[in-house]
């Protein structure tokens, strides 16, 4: 009976330590949103970003919050054009300096010859979009490591009236 108390106290310590770990941002998604910050031109608060797998890939959306953000708009194309002509290259390295060499799916990527993986890049109204496409299982594979990866480090924005186009993994 003596020790009622101190399990209550250890119990209500375990708890609410639990809770501020759950709460708490973890560091590496800290790190990564600065470290993309640094390396994207328009900012992350005022932009929404998805990564959806497709049967053949994937899509990356990102957008201004505000359809009125002409330069927030503007910013975003321009960096998805700029990142999509590098892709089309075989070159990686903003995504390698954000999210390191280890990145999943990023070493097969590497891989690709030329025209193995398509990168359509297409502007929208209020912001961008990269549609990666492959026939190839091991591109498609390494782009859905990729995505999975992408998602950990940022996570996945709701678009409003996104998730309508993309409702199954089809394109």
């Amino acid at each position: 009976m003596k020790n009622h108390p101190l399990i209550l106290v250890w119990l209500v310590f375990f708890y609410t330590t639990a809770s501020a770990i759950e709460q708490a941002p973890s560091k590496p998604v800290e790190e990564v949103h600065h470290r993309v910050q640094r390396v994207v031109p328009y900012s992350l608060d005022q932009t929404l970003q998805t990564f959806t797998k497709t049967v053949h890939g994937g899509i990356q959306h990102v957008v201004a919050k505000s359809p009125d953000n002409t330069k927030q708009i503007k910013l975003i194309q321009e960096h998805l054009l700029k990142i999509a002509n590098a892709f089309r290259k075989g070159d990686f390295s903003t995504t390698e300096s954000v999210h390191g060499a280890d990145m999943p799916g990023l070493a097969q990527l590497k891989l690709a010859k030329t025209d193995d993986i398509k990168f359509e890049y297409k502007a929208l109204e209020n912001g961008a979009q990269i549609h990666y496409s492959t026939e190839y299982p091991q591109f498609i594979q390494a782009l859905h490591l990729w995505f999975d990866a992408q998602l950990k480090d940022h996570g996945n924005d709701v678009i409003p009236g996104h998730s309508q186009h993309h409702s199954t993994i089809a394109e």
